[in-house]
């Protein structure tokens, strides 16, 4: 897999991650909301971008693929499928890859993204002991 697929995978992800939560199914054929926010919009218009490339199948796989990561529960698991259905998708079609590109903002130098999702996550760059949870004790140097 070219390392492009797999940054424009990194950069869509979280766009329709939040777009199949808001939306579920309905993300593939609803129209933009106005007053939607911003990544969910993205991640919409990521989705609706396959959709209309694919064939009957390809969409039928689609619908499937978005239902499921709609009803699951866990953010890491419905991420890790779309994030395998939108690398399929890239990789089948090189327009889509183009079309994609421009779509997704592209990344700044030197920019890192950090991703913390459910309850007591923590999300950091550099950090030397991270301890979550109750009943700790932090180490003593």
């Amino acid at each position: 897999m070219s390392a492009e697929i797999v940054q424009l995978v990194e950069q869509a992800g979280p766009a329709v991650t939040a777009a199949v939560g808001a939306y579920g199914v309905a993300v593939l054929t609803r129209a933009q909301d106005a007053a939607a926010e911003a990544t969910v919009g993205l991640g919409q218009r990521i989705l609706q971008l396959v959709w209309r490339r694919r064939d009957e199948a390809g969409r039928t796989e689609l619908e499937r693929v978005v239902g499921e990561a709609a009803d699951e529960q866990d953010d890491a698991y419905s991420a890790a499928v779309l994030g395998r259905l939108l690398r399929r998708a890239l990789q089948d079609d090189p327009g889509l890859r183009e079309e994609l590109s421009a779509m997704v903002p592209a990344p700044a130098a030197g920019t890192v993204t950090i991703t913390a999702s459910g309850e007591r996550s923590i999300a950091a760059q550099h950090i030397g002991t991270a301890i979550t949870g109750d009943g700790h004790t932090p180490p003593r140097p």
